[in-house]
């Protein structure tokens, strides 16, 4: 086969969420065609991206023997709004040689030939910004709305949706037919040597950390839950702990949108002291805050799949996440179940967690479990299975 591939989700610097899944996805990929290369079966791809910076350093590392990169030297403003949009050219078909499939693993602006035998694949992560539309900022629901996302994926072939949670907001939210959709489960990366892991002092100096906290790795935005997160983290050092063993609350990601009530409720608590907002931390950085972490707790209120509590899982730590959309999907069994609404129930999950040792290790074995269940070989392999039922290739 001949798959096109639109990398404009992997132009950042710093790759989360979206980034973050495609930049795995590929490695796999490509991991699997190097296989079939040295065989001579491989397939080959083609890669699109669209930039007025000069980027291509950055992403050559996704050119190999049977992959190429294809860019236009436009700013998405002009791309997207203007060309794609309002005139629908270039062909992204033409443009990358007629191939038999054109992913996306995100929704954007994209056009193509009127009678192309290309196979469209769109990847949908989650239909958050229409379920709760009030977590997003007007400039992101300005986006969503031009994008004509119904029209994108009625015209597409082909839709992947990461959980049975997604496939169902697909068909309720926006009545696409459940039979153009396959769920694939995304990937883990799980596997990282502690030896290569720095002590957390060695980032956070100044902070004491040194003796375990509750950690909260996400963006942070309304979604996120983080206002009950810090209105249990009171309840539990109030009623609960009785100030023993006083942790302190991590929360870890980069500043999204619609967080003015968030930092006002953190300013208003009487632990804000203990209470760390860390801001955007990469990978090295994360291990150490998992390593040294003595609980995980994800509240979310809406994920289309939930990458922050199985990743606490792989690394060995009990979680507490909530009880709604994706989430008990992803975790199974392996994770303490709360309702994201209510504080009082998240601080007594954090005081059974910290204080009954049994129940303590019981998490982390089947969380270590689960968390075995997700790879991104697997997730490769299931997308190359449905290309080629799309293209019609026998197997």
């Amino acid at each position: 086969m001949k798959i096109g591939i639109d990398i404009r989700v992997l132009m950042d610097k710093n790759y989360s969420g979206v980034s973050k899944y495609g930049a795995n996805l590929l490695l796999a990929l490509f991991k699997q065609e190097q296989k079939s290369f040295e065989s001579g079966l491989n397939n080959t791809y083609n890669l699109f991206y669209n930039s007025s910076k000069n980027i291509k350093d950055r992403l050559s590392i996704w050119e190999n023997d049977f992959s190429q990169i294809k860019f236009l030297s436009w700013s998405n403003k002009i791309f997207n709004y203007f060309l794609q949009k309002t005139l629908s050219w270039p062909k992204l078909d033409l443009l990358l040689e007629s191939p038999d499939i054109f992913w996306s693993p995100h929704f954007n602006f994209s056009s193509f030939s009127k009678n192309s035998k290309t196979k469209i694949v769109i990847t949908v992560h989650d239909l958050s910004f229409i379920r709760y539309p009030e977590f997003f900022s007007w400039r992101k629901r300005f986006w969503h709305s031009a994008l004509g996302i119904k029209k994108i994926l009625n015209q597409a072939d082909g839709i992947i949706a990461v959980s049975e949670n997604t496939k169902s907001d697909l068909v309720e939210l926006l009545g696409i037919n459940e039979k153009k959709i396959r769920v694939i489960y995304s990937g883990l990366n799980q596997k990282i040597s502690s030896e290569t892991i720095m002590p957390i002092n060695n980032f956070f100096p100044k902070l004491n950390l040194e003796s375990g906290y509750l950690l909260y790795l996400g963006n942070i935005e309304p979604r996120k839950n983080l206002i009950n997160l810090i209105k249990a983290y009171e309840f539990w050092r109030l009623k609960l702990s009785r100030g023993d063993n006083a942790l302190p609350l991590v929360l870890a990601g980069a500043k999204g949108w619609k967080i003015k009530e968030i930092f006002s409720t953190w300013r208003q608590s009487k632990f804000k002291n203990d209470i760390y907002f860390l801001g955007y931390v990469n990978d090295e950085i994360q291990e150490a805050l998992y390593q040294n972490a003595k609980l995980f707790i994800y509240p979310s209120f809406y994920e289309g799949f939930g990458f922050p509590p199985l990743e606490a899982m792989a690394k060995g730590l009990p979680v507490i996440t909530s009880n709604v959309s994706s989430l008990p999907e992803i975790v199974a069994d392996a994770a303490l179940i709360i309702d994201p609404n209510k504080p009082l129930e998240i601080a007594k999950a954090i005081e059974l967690v910290l204080k009954d040792e049994d129940y303590r290790y019981n998490l982390i074995t089947k969380g270590l479990k689960r968390a075995e269940l997700f790879s991104w070989d697997k997730t490769a392999k299931k997308y190359l299975a449905y290309f080629e039922d799309l293209v019609g290739l026998e197997k």
